[in-house]
């Protein structure tokens, strides 16, 4: 049988998805893709909403991750960096911290922050230096504890770790008690400390757009839901359809009959964005809420980067990562009022929010690496997502590139 004439099925287009197709692709094959929705992206979508993008969430697209610079064309992609460093906001004021070796004029305004000490900062560059020579596979067999007993462990300050560690890292695991595994976290450190948060000029959109149309024998079918999948076959609301392999590229426990109890923890995030008149500081740094009583997590002015589209004001994400049991309008104005009491930001227009309940998936005993023959399932049924590994972008394209390898094996050694 010709390559191309194999039937393979690949259900949902998020970023693991489109890379198991661009790896089959590269093998010969011609999968087809079926998404539930309008368009590529799964959990990373932009939306344009009166001139403004709007990322489904804050997020950031890690340049140093390996399998990014694999699979992305940077340059393509207008990549605009972050400064390395914060704004923090406590006790009424806010301070700067930032990497003064790589941004020099950070470097007056965190000495004087009062965030971190002699100690903190001579703690910091011996742990950048250590992980930086720590290559990934090692950092995820090493022992394991949470973030905040790792950071405890290490020596740094109570204060360093309350005012910047605490809220930076629980913007990123989604979770505000450092609960998350010391192994992810050393993971995260070493990614920012070995190149810089970006995001592209278009919105994190365009990361499974580019990947999208580089696809050639791939046929995509959205709005396409998938009800279950069971031996060879992928049942529809209106019908089923037979294939010789499949790729889940979403969470496989609603699809699956056999792993119905087996179903994946997310952590969840409201993301609330707002306009407001443009402010005089245009330095890219993230915001970050250090108060305790805060519901609100961090900030960022998406206009202090350069963007494909721009409406007439600054636009602000909030991001909240605190459970709560308020309304959309309660939500909006306790966010209001703390932005305007803890960081005296006024005078902002609501836009929209997004409540995203599936925002990163909660992983036990995440990983740096998974073989091929770990991602199959059944003789004809593969799985790819981060949730195999652990919760980021990179995950998900090695997930996927590893999917698509695992079912090329099977076919061309024939192995039953």
């Amino acid at each position: 049988m010709e390559k191309k004439d194999w039937k393979i099925a690949i259900v949902g287009a998020g970023v693991s998805g489109l890379v198991a197709a661009l790896e089959l692709e590269r093998e010969g094959y011609a999968p087809v893709i079926y998404e539930k929705s309008d368009r590529v992206g799964g959990r990373v979508k932009t939306d344009i909403l009166d001139g403004y993008q709007l990322d489904h969430g804050f997020q950031v697209l890690l340049d140093a991750y390996p399998m990014a610079r694999k699979y992305l064309d940077y340059k393509a992609l207008q990549l605009q960096r972050f400064y390395p460093g914060a704004h923090i906001y406590t006790n009424g004021s806010r301070k700067t911290v930032g990497d003064g070796l790589r941004k020099p004029s950070l470097l007056w305004a965190t000495l004087t922050s009062g965030i971190a000490n002699l100690s903190d900062a001579y703690r910091l560059a011996q742990l950048n230096g250590h992980l930086k020579k720590k290559d990934i596979p090692t950092i995820f067999e090493s022992e394991e504890t949470t973030t905040l007993a790792y950071l405890q462990d290490k020596g740094f300050s109570a204060n360093i770790i309350e005012k910047f560690f605490r809220p930076f890292f629980s913007g990123i695991f989604l979770e505000p008690n450092l609960e998350t595994s010391s192994r992810m976290f050393q993971f995260v450190f070493k990614m920012f400390g070995s190149g810089y948060a970006t995001l592209p000029k278009a919105g994190i959109g365009e990361i499974p757009k580019q990947l999208a149309s580089r696809l050639k024998s791939t046929k995509l079918e959205f709005g396409k839901e998938i009800v279950s999948c069971e031996d060879n076959l992928l049942f529809f609301a209106d019908g089923k359809k037979r294939f010789d392999f499949m790729i889940l590229a979403t969470e496989a426990s609603a699809l699956v009959p056999n792993m119905r109890n087996q179903g994946i923890s997310w952590r969840s995030c409201d993301t609330l964005y707002f306009t407001m008149k443009k402010p005089t500081d245009t330095q890219p740094l993230i915001g970050l809420i250090a108060d305790d009583h805060a519901l609100v997590n961090n900030i960022f002015i998406h206009t202090h980067l350069e963007t494909k589209t721009q409406g007439d004001d600054a636009l602000l994400s909030v991001t909240v990562i605190k459970a709560h049991g308020l309304t959309e309008y309660e939500l909006i104005h306790r966010v209001k009022a703390e932005l305007g009491e803890l960081c005296g930001l006024d005078g902002l227009t609501y836009l929209k929010t997004y409540t995203i309940k599936n925002a990163l998936p909660m992983v036990k005993d995440p990983r740096g690496a998974v073989f091929a023959t770990e991602t199959r399932l059944t003789n004809s049924l593969f799985l790819a997502g981060d949730y195999l590994l652990n919760g980021s972008l990179n995950a998900a394209m090695l997930s996927g590139e590893k999917a698509a390898q695992g079912l090329v094996e099977v076919i061309e050694k024939g192995i039953a």
